[in-house]
């Protein structure tokens, strides 16, 4: 059995940040990474982004066979036990650790029935896929308009394929835009060449060799060349939950990152944690957040103690549009548009209880960390006092 003094389980950014923290302050100490994964640690926005616009697959990989761990690839973690600290692989391989980190991220959900072939766009695996299908196949299907599904529908539009949208909600993106802006990204899309259905839903998908029928509950039928399902993921806590630790929504961590056992840490995905600035307990599933509390856990499981209160922001690009986002930017919230051009060029706030809980800045650029100080001010804020805020 290897012994560490670090253990990470979780090959994706998270644990490669987590690493990357442990050598800041411990630069020799024995370290091993469990991924589940075949290929080492990689950046995953590109999956959707980058690579379909020509940028080189070497840029993704994260270097982490330089910092000195050992790395055991396509294996999962099967058995926790915390009482002789140590973990059991799908292989019967074990390993012991002093101090353990789950960054288990999630498992995406499956559209009814899981039929063979579907592509649940994770992994760099899912990339080549779907990149190999794209080749031969003209004709695409995309279940969801949230992160995933908004900008795989647009990669694959701009690499020349028809692609159907199908979509529960309003629109592209309905659960985060207000409904104008939704309104615009369906005609926009439209006018790429995507196909939008909204206020549907798969209702069963069949298989004819290379081929899939897709049949909503509208009763539309769809015949395409390849499925990509964005429709989102569930923490993956059994580990966790196996050991007795506490888990809702995720695991849950203090500010220091440490579980409800403190030799074992949580970051990325999977964990649940509190945010000072919008007081509230968050699990945020983006790059930002994997990175810096990737980072800031494996600091402090190698002996630092600097509470984790980042606010983690994201972005995305569809088609020649790009956002960038920060805190709670959720539909449901009081919205307050502010358009330089409206859905070219704007500010959006969401508000509750008068207080800014989110900002999407619509292809506004360099002011994440002025819509950060804004959602720690206390407010109250009325529409007067937003309009024009940012950028500043």
């Amino acid at each position: 059995m290897a012994n560490y003094k670090y253990l990470i389980i979780g090959g994706g950014m998270a644990g490669d940040a987590a690493l990357k923290g442990i050598r800041e302050v411990d630069a020799t100490a024995t370290a091993g990474l469990i991924g589940a994964e075949s290929q080492p640690p990689y950046d995953r926005p590109p999956l959707t982004k980058g690579l379909w616009k020509g940028d080189p697959e070497e840029k993704i990989w994260r270097q982490t066979d330089s910092l000195g761990a050992d790395l055991h690839l396509g294996r999962r973690a099967e058995q926790l036990d915390t009482r002789n600290r140590r973990v059991t692989d799908d292989r019967g391989t074990s390993y012991g650790y002093e101090k353990l980190l789950l960054a288990t991220g999630g498992t995406p959900k499956r559209l009814p029935g899981d039929p063979e072939g579907v592509l649940y766009y994770r992994t760099y695996r899912d990339y080549r896929t779907l990149r190999e299908r794209a080749e031969d196949g003209e004709r695409f299907a995309v279940v969801g308009g949230g992160f995933i599904g908004s900008e795989i529908a647009a990669a694959l539009a701009m690499n020349g394929k028809h692609v159907t949208m199908i979509l529960r909600g309003d629109g592209v993106g309905a659960k985060m835009f207000p409904a104008g802006l939704v309104k615009f990204l369906n005609r926009y899309y439209a006018e790429k060449g995507v196909d939008v259905q909204t206020l549907d839903e798969v209702a069963a998908v069949s298989r004819k060799g290379a081929k899939y029928s897709i049949t909503t509950k509208k009763g539309r039928s769809v015949d395409v060349d390849g499925i990509v399902a964005g429709v989102g993921i569930a923490p993956n806590t059994t580990l966790a939950e196996q050991a007795g630790l506490k888990v809702e929504d995720g695991i849950v961590v203090d500010e220091f990152l440490r579980t409800s056992r403190p030799e074992i840490y949580a970051a990325g995905d999977v964990a649940n944690f509190y945010n000072p600035a919008l007081g509230a307990r968050l699990r945020v599933e983006h790059e930002d957040n994997a990175n810096d509390m990737g980072k800031a856990a494996g600091k402090n499981m190698a002996g630092e103690a600097e509470p984790y209160h980042h606010l983690p922001f994201f972005y995305s690009d569809l088609f020649d549009l790009g956002y960038e986002a920060v805190g709670d930017v959720n539909a449901k919230l009081q919205v307050v548009e502010d358009w330089k051009e409206p859905y070219n060029e704007g500010v959006v706030y969401y508000l509750k209880d008068g207080r800014v809980k989110g900002v999407l800045l619509w292809n506004v650029w360099e002011q994440v960390n002025n819509a950060r100080k804004l959602i720690v001010e206390k407010g109250p804020f009325k529409l007067e006092d937003l309009k024009g805020r940012l950028p500043s």
